[in-house]
């Protein structure tokens, strides 16, 4: 993937990104972009290593300024979350804390559902090497658990911003699972398949390749089964009827 121009941020109200004490700026420049990517554009950060602001981060971000430009920082957690109803930090760990544990996607359902509502949502993540303390869980009223692999669990930062953010993203997009790229023609519609296999059928008498009149039936409806799976465009439709066309003319010059 090239550099990216610069983005904006979205005019919808969208969860809080709260990253606490992370130790590198290149870690918080690829989150900012990772949440950028996904509509999200609120950054706050508490006790950052290195300081803030952070040339490492600008450079990192790759055009996700507008995260950084309105990044606020923190002295406490307590202070970063004080105006947020609702706080859900991540942890790859079992701690002695009792909390409500949720998966990313479900967490994302329930962060709309809250933000819906008009409360404010926050969601802690924690240092690059240690995670989120208890001191730090104490703050949030739901944990959120990303299921990895138990021999390997660990994420760097920006990857489990971008995980987390990318749930919330398709939790709320409409999207159709499956649709035709832009630049393809509409689909061809029942008659103009029927057309074509009218043609096609035609085609195939004439070779001989129907002749086993026994087989025939079967054969024909097989045939007109998988041009109906073929999902095929008016474009294609056409280009196939021209195949066909070919193919006859050929035949007959033989």
């Amino acid at each position: 993937m090239g550099r990216a121009s610069k983005g904006r941020a979205t005019a919808t109200t969208t969860p809080v990104i709260i990253l606490v004490r992370p130790q590198l700026g290149e870690n918080i420049g690829m989150a900012a972009r990772a949440m950028l990517n996904c509509g999200l554009s609120t950054l706050r950060l508490v006790a950052p290593r290195d300081g803030w602001p952070n040339d490492r981060a600008q450079r990192a971000a790759s055009g996700a300024d507008v995260v950084l430009e309105q990044t606020e920082v923190f002295d406490s957690v307590a202070a970063a979350v004080a105006d947020l109803e609702r706080v859900v930090a991540t942890t790859a760990r079992n701690r002695e804390l009792t909390q409500r544990i949720l998966t990313p996607r479900r967490a994302a359902v329930e962060v709309h559902g809250w933000i819906g509502q008009g409360e404010r949502v926050g969601i802690l993540f924690g240092p690059e090497r240690t995670g989120l303390e208890n001191d730090d869980m104490v703050h949030a009223d739901t944990a959120l658990s990303i299921p990895l692999n138990p021999q390997f669990s660990s994420l760097n930062i920006a990857q489990a911003v971008l995980l987390v953010a990318y749930e919330w993203a398709t939790a709320g997009d409409t999207t159709p699972v499956s649709r035709m790229a832009e630049h393809a023609t509409r689909p061809a519609t029942k008659e103009e398949l029927q057309n074509l296999f009218d043609h096609l059928e035609r085609a195939l008498d004439q070779s001989g390749f129907l002749r086993n009149k026994d087989m025939r039936p079967s054969m024909v409806l097989n045939l007109k089964a998988l041009l109906q799976r073929a999902e095929m465009t008016e474009q294609e439709a056409r280009t196939f009827h021209g195949v066909i066309k070919f193919l006859s003319k050929s035949k007959h010059e033989e």
